[in-house]
């Protein structure tokens, strides 16, 4: 049985009662400690049988401790770190939440999440599918270019994720992907920025509706004001990582998507880490930085939801045992005390990542920041908890979870997306769709069962009529654990890894099947290989399925892909499809 939503008559208990009544009302009740604790966004995980992790249990895979943060630390925000069955996921909201009606006054949780859909882990990023439904990644709903796609996807998405009690999507990207060697491009809709900008307005209206109520997820918009031209190509989690720079001069352009998703009524906003180096903007990070989020995130295009802060500003934290630098680019000198301070000068509502309330009371008793200051932060966090229905109904029904996640018409919604997004960039003599009745197969990097149902696998490519083989885009090795999950550097394959490629090429008709989790270089294999296939996120059946015709194709590159690693260096990091000579240009895509 749901349990009732907690009542004690108050007016902020009263559904009747307008929301800003409501917020009024909670807002006059609350001590400073527990504004304070609104103000912050962790992070949670879970027992696969759906318990809270606790402190001192050792069987928690991250440790956690959810009773502290929620009744001593007085949070009531947080980011559902990995997942299980969807019972289990809703159980565990089901039991976070009477911890959160326990308090003095009952304030609900807001669970967020990082995208779930598709086929990428990064603990720092994203979770694969796993029992939600499966689509391909952002690039790859680009590739289709079909914003009617991209609202089905963010209305399966939005159900799923509420059948769970997930009511953050702490997505979409819309950076743009516009440095070739940068490690979040999977996540974006690619470099072009009319097209993001079309795509994230259905995005945002799939999520979150036409106006955001009990029925929506609410939509927090990243990286503003757009983290894709990142210096090098590396990314700002990391101190080697942190300039974002301009050499191309369109700063303007990166803006472009992000005025589109606040006229669709994006209700949240994430700055990235990134410290703008060379502009008229302080050289801060954009959590710390009051040229960017008051003027102009704020006065110059008017958003007036919540502002969180990316991950992990304030304080050092260890991420897989191994120590990791606060991402305070640009104030690594200030204490924990004085980052907050600047970061709450420059406007954000919120601090992602952070779990530090008694910092902000204490800035507020030392006379640092005003209570008022902090009263209007508190005062959009807790709308949102009432727009959203949590005050209302903060339970959800764990046997309709089951019913509802990962249900058949949204599984097959998802794999019909993923063989939409595959991109045909090279089809020489007609090799693709193959014909030939159950030809001879030699298979690498596809799962040999899987194959059997299209051909005969064979041992070696010398006995094959045709080789199938499922690449994926080279990177560079980072020996941080954690940073080795962000895909960096290098887009070209070795003499070392292209050697057996161009072996198998040379020796049978092949099909590349190429994951393209960044724009990779191959300008080898484009000129010897039968056919390639490019995909953004698709399982071993739908790439298949397209290669013997059995579904069409419809992609076309969401970025172009560089002949050179020499071309990308010389690119300017914030121009879009800006390499020289190209393989294959933005937008290409053969039609079967």
């Amino acid at each position: 049985m749901i349990p009732a939503p907690r009542n004690d008559g108050h007016p902020y208990q009263n559904p009747s009662l307008p929301v800003e009544e409501r917020v009024a009302d909670l807002l006059s009740r609350m001590t400073l400690e527990e504004k304070a604790g609104q103000m912050f966004h962790t992070m949670l995980p879970l027992h696969d049988d759906g318990r809270p992790v606790e402190a001192g249990d050792e069987t928690a895979v991250i440790p956690a401790d959810t009773s502290g943060l929620i009744g001593a630390k007085l949070l009531s925000h947080f980011n559902l770190l990995g997942g299980s069955g969807p019972r289990q996921m809703a159980e565990w909201h089901n039991a976070v939440q009477e911890l959160a009606a326990a308090t003095r006054l009952g304030i609900p949780v807001t669970v967020s999440t990082d995208p779930r859909h598709s086929f990428t882990t990064n603990i720092g990023a994203s979770f694969s599918a796993g029992a939600f439904s499966a689509w391909p990644e952002p690039t790859g709903l680009a590739a289709v270019r079909d914003p009617g796609l991209v609202h089905r996807f963010a209305d399966i998405a939005r159900r799923e994720y509420l059948a769970v009690g997930l009511r953050v999507a702490l997505h979409p990207q819309i950076d743009l992907a516009t440095e070739p060697r940068w490690a979040r491009q999977s996540g974006t809709f690619g470099a072009d920025a009319t097209l993001t900008s079309e795509l994230v307005q259905a995005y945002i209206r799939g999520f979150q509706g036409d106006v955001l109520g009990p029925d929506s997820v609410a939509t927090m918009v990243k990286h503003f004001p757009g983290g894709g031209p990142q210096k090098d190509g590396e990314d700002p989690h990391f101190p080697h990582g942190k300039e974002q720079v301009y050499p191309g001069g369109m700063r303007d352009h990166h803006l472009e998507p992000f005025k589109a998703a606040i006229a669709a009524g994006a209700s949240q906003m994430m700055p990235y880490y990134g410290q703008p180096i060379g502009t008229d903007w302080e050289e801060v990070g954009f959590g710390f930085n009051k040229d960017v989020v008051t003027g102009l995130l704020r006065e110059e295009l008017g958003f007036d939801g919540i502002v969180c802060t990316d991950w992990g500003l304030l304080t050092d934290a260890p991420v897989f045992g191994e120590p990791q630098q606060a991402r305070a680019w640009g104030v690594e000198h200030l204490i924990l005390a004085e980052r907050a301070a600047k970061a709450l000068d420059s406007g954000v509502d919120q601090f992602g990542g952070e779990a530090c309330p008694e910092v902000v009371v204490e800035l507020v008793r030392s006379g640092r920041i005003s209570e008022e200051r902090v009263d209007a932060s508190v005062r959009r966090l807790l709308r949102e908890k009432f727009v959203l229905g949590l005050f209302d109904q903060p339970y959800v029904d764990p046997d309709l979870a089951e019913e509802i996640v990962g249900a058949g018409e949204f599984r097959a919604a998802g794999e019909a997306a993923q063989r939409r997004s595959l991109t045909v960039l090279v089809n020489r003599d007609a090799t693709l769709p193959v014909t030939r009745p159950r030809p001879k197969l030699y298979v690498e990097g596809i799962d040999a069962h899987t194959a059997a149902a299209y051909g005969d696998p064979v041992d070696a490519p010398a006995e094959a009529d045709l080789a199938l083989l499922r690449l994926h885009t080279p990177y560079e090795h980072r020996d941080n654990a954690f940073e080795s999950l962000f895909h960096t550097g290098r887009l070209n394959f070795t003499e070392e890894e292209l050697g057996p490629i161009l072996a198998v090429l040379d020796a049978v008709p092949t099909v590349v099947l190429l994951h393209l989790e960044r724009p990779a270089a191959i300008p080898e294999i484009a000129e010897r290989a039968a056919a390639v296939v490019a995909d953004y996120g698709a399982s071993d059946a739908a790439l298949l399925d397209v290669t013997f015709g059995r579904a069409r194709p419809e992609g076309r590159l969401p970025y172009e892909l560089p002949r050179s690693m020499a071309a990308v260096e010389a690119s300017p990091s914030d121009v879009p499809n800006s390499t020289a000579d190209p393989v294959f240009p933005y937008g290409a895509g053969l039609s079967l």
